[in-house]
């Protein structure tokens, strides 16, 4: 018997193993796409560093800045939106019943005065309050409105809007000036397109003057240092090696880019899940893909947004059981899209990969994680074994965090001095000892609370906003 238990934990073991070197063959595979989409990327886009104007050509565009107790950072961030360099935009702020004061930030600021006026609903929202109009910027209005979520806010702002596509922006975030201009190209560029993403970037430890982020820098704080090297592992190859493909099943909530049309037909944010951002990405691909119609959903990565990292456990904690929740009910929403003879890449690679290393991910590594701790306290494998395999594990995650780093020296050097890089990959490495183990810890959370139902909780977010100066 006790023979039995251990070959059935050696093969436990060994599974485990083969899921870790599957996780790292599957991402060095996007690695690859995307350092030769990349290369090309930026080979087509080398006249852009060459000063020029409006081209005349940019399509119209309504910015949706949803707002929740976000009274630390929504005037920087309305500030930068207002300065861009755009031919033709809107800014949309919603309040979104903050319990703070936003609403009273915003009025001061921007001078607002209450202007209600005709709209079509299109979208059931909660009830909005008011509409205001900014008397010092005519293209900035301000919806306040009963708490309903973030997906109930950028639907009550697609309600609002006049243009033909919106960008979906959050409160803490800024974007650089020609950011917009650089994330809607590719509506130009493919008709198809109905969605585009840009690259979010942890503004801890930089500066920002006036609404712009004026000096680049790397945060104190460990744990926003962590989350730098995450969003480049999640960014420069994650989504960067889907999009070439038409399989990227996520654009960050913080910066995207969206068909108003089409995004109304599908039915706008859905509200009862707390990711709208992929929810409703997943099913544009699922509906397009099984109707036969062809689009394009993609990924640039130049046009960059800033936003502010949690850098307390607690925060952080709330943010990736958040994450999870959201992942789950994506795919689980849209399961139909998985090996449909339809399907494509997106439904025979991409789902599948999702699911399987991002959905059940978190069992698989807890178990597995556990099973070696167990078995080695019961003589099932000795110390030399263990070791080699827990150095196999770290190895693995160390060279996808190291070439996300590379990649994002060779192509856009954010971080200007040789100290920045050393920092970064010191991170790469320091990670692997408890910060990844208690992401995956929080993301197990996250998979069984959705498994036990209930409305999800956003939870407090707790803002420093240490990076502004006026």
């Amino acid at each position: 018997m006790w023979a039995n238990i251990t070959y059935l934990y050696l093969i436990s073991q060994g599974i485990f193993l083969l899921y870790l070197l599957g996780l790292t063959a599957g991402y060095l595979m996007l690695d690859i796409i995307a350092g030769l989409h990349l290369r090309r990327y930026m080979e087509e886009r080398s006249l852009e560093s060459l000063p020029h104007g409006y081209t005349g050509f940019e399509p119209q565009i309504s910015l949706l800045v949803p707002a929740y107790n976000e009274e630390a950072t929504i005037a920087s961030s309305i500030r930068s939106l207002l300065q861009l360099s755009y031919s033709e935009y809107e800014i949309i702020a919603i309040n979104d019943g903050s319990k703070d004061k936003t609403l009273e930030v915003l009025t001061k600021e921007f001078a607002l005065v209450p202007f209600p006026e005709a709209y079509d609903r299109q979208l059931a929202t909660q009830a909005i309050r008011n509409i205001y109009h900014s008397t010092t910027y005519s293209n900035l209005r301000v919806i306040d409105k009963i708490n309903g979520g973030k997906a109930d806010s950028l639907n009550a702002g697609i309600n609002i809007s006049r243009y033909p596509l919106f960008c979906c922006i959050d409160a803490d975030s800024l974007i650089q000036r020609d950011s917009l201009r650089l994330v809607v190209q590719p509506f130009l560029d493919d008709p198809l397109t109905i969605a585009c993403g840009g690259t979010v970037r942890i503004a801890n430890g930089c500066e920002v003057k006036n609404g712009f982020l004026t000096a680049v820098g790397l945060p104190t704080n460990v744990l926003a240092l962590f989350q730098i090297v995450e969003y480049f592992r999640a960014f420069l190859f994650g989504r960067l090696g889907w999009s070439p493909m038409n399989a990227l099943l996520i654009i960050s909530g913080a910066f995207g880019v969206f068909h108003k049309d089409t995004v109304v037909t599908m039915g706008g944010y859905h509200p009862d899940t707390i990711g709208e951002d992929m929810e409703l990405v997943v099913r544009l691909h699922r509906h397009l893909r099984l109707q036969g119609k062809p689009y394009r959903i993609t990924f640039v990565p130049d046009p960059v947004c800033w936003t502010e990292a949690p850098e307390d456990l607690r925060t952080l904690k709330n943010q990736r059981i958040r994450w999870q929740r959201g992942l789950c009910e994506s795919l689980t929403k849209n399961m139909d899209l998985l090996f449909h003879p339809k399907g494509g890449v997106v439904g025979w690679l991409a789902f599948p990969f999702m699911a399987l290393f991002e959905w059940l991910g978190p069992v698989i590594e807890v178990v597995g994680y556990a099973l070696g701790v167990v078995g080695l306290v019961m003589g099932f494998v000795s110390v030399e074994v263990w070791l080699l395999f827990l150095l196999v594990a770290i190895s693995l995650s160390i060279l996808l965090s190291v070439s996300a780093i590379l990649l994002e020296e060779i192509s856009f050097h954010v971080y200007p001095k040789p100290r920045h890089v050393l920092l970064l990959v010191l991170a790469a490495i320091a990670e692997n000892f408890g910060y990844r183990q208690l992401n995956t810890v929080w993301r197990f959370i996250g998979l069984v609370k959705w498994l036990r139902g209930g409305k999800a909780q956003w939870g407090e977010m707790s803002r420093k906003a240490s990076w502004q100066t006026r």
